[in-house]
């Protein structure tokens, strides 16, 4: 691992610039979560069929990174950065007027297709900007913003709804998309276009999809998608059939989630520098189990939430060490290396739902989430194993 070096300035301008586009980013991500219940009454549907707007949202966001990954190496990161902000403002928006599910469904993935040129291409940009010394901490504190924004969506979703009902929230976080959009329009640099070449795309992508070590960067974060995320959707619905509460108590625990990614984004500097990514990656995996088991056997909601914070802070342990590997994989098409990262992220996410609720069917949801937190344990187990990295 190269050693630490300090953040330059012009380095914690870019954190600013670009946090604001991510905060806004994640923001959308997991925005409808904690509305479940709420969605579910309002459309007369199974709770099982609104879950899948998180799944809505992610299968597009995945399935367009291949697209927008070499685009952006093209004709720039910061304008696709822009242009994603401004139409995924513009689609949340419109949620707002959904008139039945199905519309609803439809927007979240144009919200998906628009929101997948926001955080995969500003880590890329990250990437080109600051260098390997002083990148994971660079990109834990744009990750900050990031989780700020999901502890935000999870914070309007289960506390405000009750004041601004669904729709005025679809409004207030489209427009967050929107100021973002011209924040970063602002402050935008030059970026020389260049040629659009698909068939060096389409070599680049090969090259990318039989090198060992980005295959297992790839299959990590897909399995983290999976593992971690599949049970958000379920908080609402299994606070309530166990009694421990609902919609409130799920925002607070996504909330939750939040912090204990903004307490390892404080601590990064300290873990990156006396732990290393190795030994980050099984403590994050074992975290992360324990917040899975406590939803599993929290008595109480405050319990429950806890099981969020911890969650939180052992995913990004985990999440973050991947993120800055993966810049390195091919610095001549970043954007194009990161989009693949994505796309199999996401494409976990979008699985982790239906995987969930086939197990939640067959064997019941703590039973689960048990097998889950197993799973990351191992994940975090042998990636911290590797040799590779320890670079």
């Amino acid at each position: 691992m190269p050693t630490q070096a300090p953040m330059l300035p012009e380095h914690r301008a870019l954190v600013w610039v670009f946090g604001l586009g991510g905060f806004a980013s994640t923001l959308a991500t997991r925005l409808t979560d904690p509305l479940v219940a709420v969605l579910a009454q309002e459309f007369d549907a199974d709770p099982a069929r609104v879950a899948l707007l998180g799944t809505a949202f992610a299968i597009p966001y995945a399935l367009v990174q291949p697209i927008l990954g070499p685009i952006a190496d093209a004709i720039g990161k910061q304008r696709v950065i822009i242009l994603g902000l401004a139409f995924q403002g513009l689609f949340i928006v419109a949620c707002a007027f959904a008139p039945a599910l199905w519309v609803l469904l439809l927007l979240r993935a144009l919200t998906g297709i628009a929101g997948g040129g926001v955080f995969p291409v500003t880590l890329a940009l990250f990437g080109d900007r600051v260098p390997l010394a002083a990148r994971q901490v660079a990109i834990s504190r744009f990750l900050a913003f990031a989780i700020a924004g999901q502890m935000v969506g999870g914070f309007t979703g289960g506390l405000l709804e009750p004041l601004l009902g669904w729709r005025g929230i679809m409004v207030l976080c489209g427009s967050v998309s929107l100021a973002a959009a011209v924040i970063v329009w602002r402050a935008r640099a030059p970026e020389p276009p260049r040629r659009l070449d698909f068939a060096e795309a389409i070599t680049r992508y090969r090259f990318l999809m039989t090198h060992r070590p980005a295959l297992i960067l790839y299959g990590s974060v897909a399995a983290e998608g999976v593992l971690i995320f599949g049970a958000f959707p379920w908080f609402a619905v299994h606070l309530r059939e166990a009694g421990l509460g609902g919609t409130r108590e799920a925002g607070l625990t996504v909330a939750a989630f939040g912090c204990g990614g903004f307490l390892y984004a404080a601590l990064a500097p300290v873990l990156v520098a006396r732990l290393g990514p190795p030994r980050m990656m099984r403590l994050g995996g074992a975290l992360a189990a324990c917040g899975l088991l406590g939803f599993a056997l929290a008595p109480a909601a405050p319990l429950f939430i806890a099981s969020g914070l911890a969650l939180g802070c052992g995913f990004f342990m985990l999440h973050n060490s991947l993120q800055t590997r993966v810049t390195e994989i091919a610095p001549q098409g970043r954007a194009s290396a990161v989009a693949l990262h994505a796309l199999h992220f996401f494409a976990g996410q979008a699985a982790g739902p239906p995987v969930m609720a086939l197990g939640r069917e067959v064997i019941g949801l703590p039973a689960a989430l048990a097998l889950a937190a197993g799973g990351v344990v191992a994940l975090g187990w042998v990636l911290g194993r590797r040799r590779d990295a320890r670079t």
